[in-house]
C-alpha cells in the first residue's frame, strides 16, 4: 500500500503582508501530479486544511478545485480537521464527497469508521482522529480533561474496530502535539490545564501515525517499535522560524507484514526564506541583486 502523507496546508494564510494563496495553489497542483506519477493508493491530509475557522473565499475555492481534481483522478483522500479548522464547515458535503473518494473524518462519531482500501496483500484501514478539544469531547469519549486521555479513548475505539474487522494494517491520521516533537513559532499552542501534548504510547499497536500540527518534518520516537509516528510538516514556510526546514510530503509504503518505509518528497519552494545580517543601507543596496 502506497500513500502520501501531508498536513498543515493553512489555506488562506499570509506571511506578514504576503498573500500565500498562489504558492499554496502551486503546491496543490504539484501534489496532484506527484500522486499520479507515483501511482499512490491514497492521500492522507492530517489537519489544518484552512488557516482559520472562517476561511477566505479564495481558500475555499482552492480546496474545492483540489478535491474535485483528486476525485476526477480517482485518488482517494482521507482528510481530518486540525485546530485551525472548523470541523462542521470542513465536513459540509462529506456524504456526497465520500461517493467520489474524498473522505472527511471530522467528528468523534466517525473515529472508528475507517476508509478500507485493499492491495495485493489484503486490506488496510485508514482512520481519522480530528483535533480533539478535551472540554468538548471528553463526555462523549468517556475520558478525562486532558489531551492524553481523549486521544487514548479515541485510539482505543479504533483498536476495537480494527480487531473486529480483522485489519492487521492500520493507518491513523491525527492532529496533535506528541511528546518529543519539535515545535516552531508559527503553530498555535494547544493547551488544556497547562498540558498540550500527549505521549506516543497512546497510539500503541497501529502501523503508521500520519501526524499533523507541527510544521517541521520529523519522526517521533515511539516506545513500541512496530508503530511509526511521523509529522509530514507544512508544505511551505509560515514563519522565519521555518526557514531551515526541508519542506516536503511523505511517500509511505506498507508491505504485507506491516513494515513501513518512507521517502521525503521535497515540495516546490517558490519563495525561499532566509535570514541576513548587516547594516540597513548595505542590505537595501543588495536587495535587488538577491
Amino acid at each position: 500500500m502506497r500513500f502520501i502523507h501531508t498536513s498543515d496546508w493553512h489555506l488562506g494564510r499570509r506571511l506578514q503582508t504576503i498573500d500565500l494563496i498562489g504558492y499554496q495553489s502551486t503546491f496543490l497542483d504539484w501534489l496532484l501530479s506527484t500522486a499520479k506519477a507515483r501511482a499512490v493508493d491514497a492521500v492522507v491530509v492530517a489537519g489544518d486544511i484552512y488557516d482559520r475557522s472562517i476561511p477566505p473565499t479564495e481558500a475555499v475555492d482552492l480546496l474545492d478545485r483540489t478535491v474535485a481534481a483528486f476525485a476526477e483522478a480517482g485518488i482517494p483522500m482521507v482528510i481530518i480537521p486540525g485546530n485551525h479548522d472548523h470541523p462542521v464547515r470542513l465536513r459540509y458535503g462529506g456524504a456526497l464527497f465520500a461517493q467520489s473518494g474524498i473522505h472527511v473524518r471530522a467528528e468523534v462519531a466517525k473515529v472508528a469508521d475507517p476508509v478500507v482500501l485493499a492491495d495485493a496483500d489484503g486490506q488496510v484501514g485508514f482512520y481519522g482522529i480530528p483535533y480533539l478539544i478535551p472540554d468538548a469531547v471528553m463526555s462523549e469519549l468517556g475520558a478525562e480533561r486532558s489531551h492524553e486521555s481523549v486521544l487514548a479513548a479515541a485510539a482505543n475505539r479504533i483498536r476495537l474496530d480494527a480487531a473486529a474487522r480483522g485489519l492487521g494494517r492500520t493507518v491513523v491520521a491525527a492532529h496533535a502535539f506528541i511528546t518529543g516533537g519539535e515545535a516552531s513559532d508559527s503553530e498555535r499552542q494547544i493547551r488544556v490545564g497547562g498540558i498540550g501534548d500527549a505521549p506516543a504510547g497512546v497510539f500503541d499497536g497501529f502501523t503508521y501515525l500520519a501526524l499533523g500540527h507541527l510544521h517541521g518534518p520529523q519522526v517521533v520516537a515511539s516506545p513500541h517499535p512496530e508503530t511509526v509516528l511521523a509529522y509530514s510538516g507544512s508544505p511551505i514556510a509560515f514563519s522565519f522560524s521555518e526557514r531551515d526546514h526541508q519542506k516536503s510530503v511523505l511517500l509511505v509504503e506498507l508491505d504485507g507484514a506491516g513494515s513501513v518505509t518512507s521517502e521525503r518528497l521535497p515540495t516546490p519552494v517558490p519563495r525561499p526564506l532566509r535570514q541576513v545580517r548587516g547594516r540597513l543601507d548595505e542590505l537595501l543596496a543588495t536587495a535587488d541583486r538577491d
